[in-house]
């Protein structure tokens, strides 16, 4: 059978027919949709029993809990109280060690700040002294450098160079020898005047001690600089030495009057060390000429010489003296020696006399021990006599 869809009758059964399925389905879909839902309210009333149950739980938990919190209350509110009384007890205790620490501490404090107060004070005091020491140190370093610069005028001047020299030849001579053993400025027979004269007696006779020195030229070799500059200042001072040499020679060596040789004394250790040590040939010059250099340690020596030489001349001046002392002093011995024996004598016959009386008073007391034993005796004696008489 054809069905045409033209045919309005069809049309609405079909539609019917729709309808129809369209309910079937609705009324499928809303049984459906009440059977969950009455399951829902079946498990929204056992759920609803269970949260009723579980509040229940609930409630017996929140007031066991509740009782809990009491007494955890109550026993943490005993501890507390059993805790503060502690802690106050460990603040009381900890506070009376920090105030014995801090006592103790400020005490020690105390101490070693016046301690340090006191070093302080002593070094400052120290530090003062020696302050002032070194003020004076430094004035005396300020003077010296002073008499150095005027020292060191003195000698660039030749003329006051050899007044320093005669000054210091002076006061070695004094301090080493007697008054009448020397001369200054003494005058010879050729019209020259010597600065300074040893008068030594024969040999070798009087010595002439000359302080000039020609210095120039060893300042010069100081000054120079490079080894041919220095060669040829020791050359030219050794032309002005030499020639020195030769004029106190002939100045100071009178045969008859002085000694065959003279001196030459130089002011500086210094100079007389560059002689001995760079120019033998000076050297060796002088002592061809007799003009023998000295310096101050060494004219020192050679005038503790001098005084031997004149103690022992003196010496010699005095010996028949001595000799004339010697044998008036054996005799005052002789003499000594007599009465020494004749005191001697004394004593021996003294001796013998003591020995004498020794003798006497030896015999006396024996007899006195006779005499002794004989009363005894006598006592004794008299009474066996009374004894023997008749009543």
């Amino acid at each position: 059978m054809t069905i045409s869809l033209s045919d309005p009758f069809m049309i609405v059964m079909l539609a019917a027919a729709a309808t129809l399925v369209l309910l079937a389905l609705g009324l499928f879909r809303l049984s459906a949709d009440a059977r969950r839902q009455a399951g829902a309210i079946d498990a929204v009333s056992g759920t609803q029993a269970e949260l009723a149950k579980l509040q229940g739980e609930a409630a017996r938990g929140q007031a066991e809990l509740a009782a809990r919190l009491g007494q955890l209350s109550e026993t943490m509110a005993a501890s507390q109280e059993r805790l503060g009384e502690r802690f106050q007890a460990q603040e009381r205790a900890l506070t009376k060690q920090m105030t014995d620490s801090l006592a103790d501490l400020s005490r020690r404090f105390g101490e070693s700040l016046h301690k340090q107060t006191t070093d302080q004070e002593k070094t400052m005091g120290d530090l003062k002294e020696r302050l002032g020491a070194i003020g004076v140190a430094q004035d005396k370093i300020q003077r010296l450098s002073e008499q150095v610069v005027s020292l060191q005028d003195v000698l660039t001047n030749k003329q006051a160079r050899g007044a320093f020299g005669e000054v210091q030849l002076e006061d070695l001579v004094r301090s080493a020898l007697p008054p009448n053993a020397y001369k200054f400025q003494a005058s010879l027979s050729n019209g020259k005047r010597a600065d300074c004269l040893l008068d030594i007696p024969n040999p070798p006779g009087p010595i002439v001690v000359d302080a000039k020195f020609p210095l120039e030229g060893y300042h010069a070799i100081r000054a120079a600089e490079g080894e041919e500059a220095r060669s040829q200042a020791r050359k030219i001072f050794a032309r002005d030495v030499n020639k020195h040499i030769t004029d106190i020679a002939g100045r100071y060596i009178l045969p008859g009057e002085t000694a065959d040789s003279a001196m030459m004394f130089v002011p500086s250790e210094a100079v007389y060390a560059e002689l001995h040590a760079e120019l033998p040939a000076v050297i060796s010059q002088s002592h061809q000429a007799r003009v023998y250099i000295v310096s101050p340690t060494t004219l020192m020596a050679v005038l503790n010489t001098v005084r031997a030489v004149l103690k022992d001349a003196q010496m010699q001046e005095q010996a028949h003296v001595l000799q004339k002392e010697i044998v008036l002093l054996g005799e005052d011995v002789g003499r000594l020696d007599d009465r020494v024996a004749k005191l001697q004598r004394h004593f021996g016959q003294a001796e013998n006399d003591i020995r004498d009386i020794r003798i006497s008073t030896e015999k006396v007391t024996k007899r006195a021990s006779k005499i002794d034993d004989l009363e005894f005796g006598e006592i004794e004696g008299k009474g066996e006599a009374a004894s023997l008489l008749p009543e």
